[in-house]
């Protein structure tokens, strides 16, 4: 049996609930991962979603952060809780078992500035994570590992690596804070399907005049995976379409594969 997964920045899932409903019904994930629904748990469209065959689990926050994941299947709730580093109420964190699968979204902060506190913060708080994986699950179980995490890991990640090595979202200090996350036992099943590939990514700022045309993107959205299922992995790929309607995300879809049977 083929377990298709995704994870989508959505920026507003109110602003682009039509679309994600059309999505869904088009490509038929058996998860998807959202960050930024920027909802308050009240707002967040279940029913509308339940109606297109989700079910839905939600975590969120007025105008900002926010988290969801969800599934055709059953979705069974577990620990969230990322520890005293979190901020009382942020929606950043959710997780979830699907057909056996344990599976956390994160939505990483996004961290400003170097020089700020929120940098700062951005670092503790990916640290933090590999204290909640090891006391929540096991390296060498299935688990998955999808959001936005913020960073892009290697240069084939960013459209200018030598130019932008040092900002938020591409520094050192970031990588080291993730490469100890991933030290837990994860593996970038991406990376794992298009090794040093560059070009291929997930982000593209609005600020940037015709990003998206000229392909001046990050690939920060991921869906990391321990070695059990990182073996069972048969693809991965980006659906940039998404990016291409009116008014879009700054984000796309990153999907993978998983043969859950073999």
């Amino acid at each position: 049996m083929y377990f298709k997964i995704a994870s989508f920045n959505i920026n507003s899932v109110r602003a682009r609930k039509e679309m994600l409903i059309q999505w869904l019904g088009e490509n038929k994930p058996d998860v998807v991962c959202l960050q930024e629904t920027k909802v308050i748990n009240a707002d967040f469209p279940a029913a509308c979603l339940l109606e297109a065959g989700y079910n839905s689990l939600f975590k969120g926050r007025k105008s900002y952060n926010g988290v969801a994941i969800l599934s055709p299947h059953q979705i069974n709730p577990l620990n969230s809780d990322l520890g005293s580093i979190a901020e009382p109420d942020e929606a950043r964190l959710i997780a979830a078992e699907i057909k056996g699968i344990p599976i956390v979204n994160t939505y990483i902060p996004q961290g400003q500035s170097p020089e700020s506190d929120k940098f700062s913060y951005k670092i503790s708080w990916i640290k933090a994570l590999k204290e909640y994986f090891d006391s929540n699950f096991k390296p060498d179980e299935p688990l998955l590992w999808l959001g936005d995490f913020n960073v892009a890991p290697e240069p084939e990640d960013v459209h200018a690596p030598k130019r932008l090595l040092g900002r938020v979202g591409f520094h050192p200090t970031e990588h080291e804070a993730l490469d100890y996350v991933k030290s837990w036992g994860f593996k970038d099943i991406f990376r794992l399907h298009h090794q040093s590939e560059g070009g291929h990514f997930t982000f593209w700022d609005y600020r940037v005049p015709k990003a998206l045309d000229r392909n001046l993107g990050w690939r920060i959205d991921h869906i990391w995976a321990t070695a059990p299922l990182a073996k069972r992995s048969t693809k991965a790929w980006i659906d940039i379409e998404p990016r291409r309607k009116v008014k879009p995300s700054d984000h796309t879809f990153i999907l993978a594969e998983f043969n859950i049977d073999s």
